[in-house]
C-alpha cells in the first residue's frame, strides 16, 4: 500500500466510522486483568472481560490459571467459593474443579450413579504473566494474535507503579484517547504539567508494526513541564492493537516505560491501567508523586471520555478530521483488518505504510 493510497482512505475515512466499530472489541487478543498486588499462590478472583466474569488464581505450585466464572451444575460463580491452591469448590453443592477446568468431584453421587464427573468441564483460558502484569485471553486462539507486550527496560528496574481507573465509556472511545495528541493541551492542562502552554506545531514521524505503529523517537516536548523536568529526553510511543499505549523514555543508559493499556469490561465501561517502569534510582523515592500524577491523569481522561460518551449516546457518530486525528483513522483500519483476518482464519498483515505528520498542540 502506497504513500498516496494511506493519504486518500485517511481523506474518505473523515465521516463518522460505522456504529458497530465502536461496539466490539476484539475477543481474539490479549487484556490487562490484574496490575497491582500479587497473586499468591492459593489465592484466586474473578475478573470481568468483554461482559464475561472469569475466575483466576494461582495454584500452590505457582501455576496460573483462568476459568469461566460458572459452575455448569446450577451457575454459581466459582469465585464464591474455597480454593485450595489445588481445586476450587462450588459454593453451591460443592463440586471441584481442578485448575485445568475438569470437574474431579461431585459429592452428591452415590454408588452406582453412572455419571463421570471427569467428562464435565469448565471454560478454561490462556493466561500470562509479564511484568508484573496478568494478561488473559477470553478467545478461542491465540495464535496469530498480537502477543503481550514486553515492557524492556535497559536496566534492573528500580520503580514500579501501576494505577487503574474504570471509564463508564465505550472501548473505542478510551482507546482513541490513548492516540489522540490534541487533548492533551485541554484536558491534562495542569500546573505540574503543561500550565497554560502554547500550542505548538508538531512534526512526527510514524512507521508500522507488526500489530499496530510507532511514534519514532524524537526529543521530547517542551512545552510540557514533566518532560523538561527530565531534559526533554528521547522518547518514542508504540500503539498497539487491541488498545495498547507503550512510551519508552531514555535519558543516556537509563529509561522510563510508561504504558496504558485499555481493558472492556463491558459495553458500556473500560478499564484504563498506567504502568510505569524506570531504571532511574532517583525516582524511587517518588513513587508515590509519580502514583498521585499517574491517577490524576487518568481522573482527567475518564472525566472528558465519560462526557463525550453521553455525546455518543445521543448521536453515535464522530468526525475525524485533519492530521492529528489520522492516528484514529488508522486504529480503525487496523482493528477492521485484524477482526476480517481472524474470521477468515488468515494471518493478519498490517497494511500501513510509513509517514510524517504534523499538528498543533
Amino acid at each position: 500500500m502506497s504513500r498516496s493510497t494511506i493519504a486518500m482512505d485517511a481523506s474518505t475515512a473523515a465521516g463518522p466510522p460505522p456504529a458497530s466499530e465502536f461496539r466490539e472489541p476484539p475477543r481474539e487478543a490479549w487484556y490487562c486483568v490484574r496490575s497491582t498486588g500479587s497473586l499468591a499462590p492459593g489465592a484466586m478472583a474473578s475478573v470481568t472481560v468483554l461482559g464475561e466474569q472469569f475466575v483466576i488464581g494461582r495454584t500452590k505450585l505457582g501455576e496460573l490459571f483462568a476459568l469461566r466464572d460458572r459452575c455448569p451444575h446450577r451457575g454459581a460463580p466459582l469465585s464464591e467459593g474455597r480454593f485450595d491452591g489445588v481445586a476450587i469448590t462450588c459454593p453451591f453443592h460443592g463440586w471441584r474443579f481442578g485448575a485445568d477446568g475438569r470437574c474431579r468431584a461431585m459429592p452428591t453421587l452415590v454408588e452406582g450413579d453412572v455419571t463421570d464427573p471427569g467428562q464435565v468441564k469448565v471454560g478454561d483460558f490462556p493466561i500470562r504473566e509479564s511484568d508484573g502484569i496478568i494478561w488473559l485471553y477470553p478467545g478461542a486462539r491465540p495464535e496469530h494474535a498480537p502477543p503481550v507486550p514486553a515492557l524492556t527496560l535497559t536496566g534492573p528496574s528500580r520503580c514500579r507503579v501501576a494505577v487503574s481507573v474504570l471509564v463508564e465509556a465505550s472501548y473505542d472511545l478510551s482507546v482513541l484517547s490513548l492516540i489522540d495528541p490534541g487533548h492533551v493541551g485541554y484536558v491534562h492542562n495542569s500546573w505540574w504539567w503543561r500550565p497554560n502552554a502554547t500550542a505548538q506545531e508538531k512534526v512526527k514521524d510514524f512507521e508500522p508494526l507488526p500489530f499496530g505503529f510507532r511514534m519514532k523517537a524524537h526529543k521530547a516536548a517542551a512545552n510540557s513541564r514533566g518532560y523538561r523536568l527530565l531534559g526533554r529526553p528521547q522518547t518514542e510511543v508504540d500503539f498497539l492493537l487491541p488498545g495498547q499505549r507503550i512510551e519508552r523514555i531514555r535519558m543516556g543508559e537509563r529509561s522510563i516505560v510508561n504504558a496504558t493499556f485499555a481493558t472492556p469490561i463491558d459495553g458500556g465501561r473500560t478499564l484504563l491501567t498506567n504502568v510505569l517502569l524506570s531504571d532511574l534510582p532517583q525516582l524511587m523515592p517518588l513513587a508515590p508523586v509519580i502514583r498521585w500524577a499517574a491517577r490524576a491523569f487518568l481522573r482527567q481522561d475518564q472525566h472528558i471520555l465519560e462526557l463525550a460518551q453521553q455525546g455518543l449516546e445521543r448521536k453515535p457518530t464522530m468526525l475525524l478530521l485533519g492530521q492529528a486525528d489520522r492516528l484514529a483513522q488508522w486504529y480503525f483500519r487496523l482493528k477492521r483488518d485484524y477482526a476480517t483476518a481472524r474470521r477468515d482464519g488468515q494471518a493478519f498483515t498490517n497494511v500501513l505504510t510509513p509517514e510524517r505528520l504534523r499538528w498543533r498542540t
